[in-house]
């Protein structure tokens, strides 16, 4: 009498969706920490872009790892809309221009 065998669930989708999140997410939080950063540093405003700048590459490489890593995709997803918090302090005052 054959068992039943259950075939294995696809890790593809996981694996493609974490790429997309690591790179479009880790660009997003990267893109908004380092404005936020160069920002807040207190430097000249060159310095403080070169510094954040610098630094840039650091933070998303580490998002990049830190999306593979992570435990669940909820997490992941946490860790890009950390984004919009230091997108509204870096981007503070062309928001304010904007608005009127």
């Amino acid at each position: 009498m054959p068992r039943s065998v259950t075939q294995p669930k696809s890790a593809w989708p996981a694996i493609a969706t974490r790429t997309v999140l690591a790179l479009l997410g880790g660009y997003a939080f990267t893109y908004a920490f380092t404005a936020a950063l160069a920002r807040l540093l207190p430097l000249d405003p060159v310095d403080a872009v070169t510094a954040a700048s610098l630094l840039s590459f650091v933070v998303y490489l580490v998002f990049i790892l830190w999306a593979f890593a992570s435990a669940s995709l909820r997490r992941v997803l946490v860790g890009a809309g950390i984004a919009i918090p230091w997108a509204i302090v870096g981007f503070w005052p062309q928001l304010m221009e904007v608005l009127g």
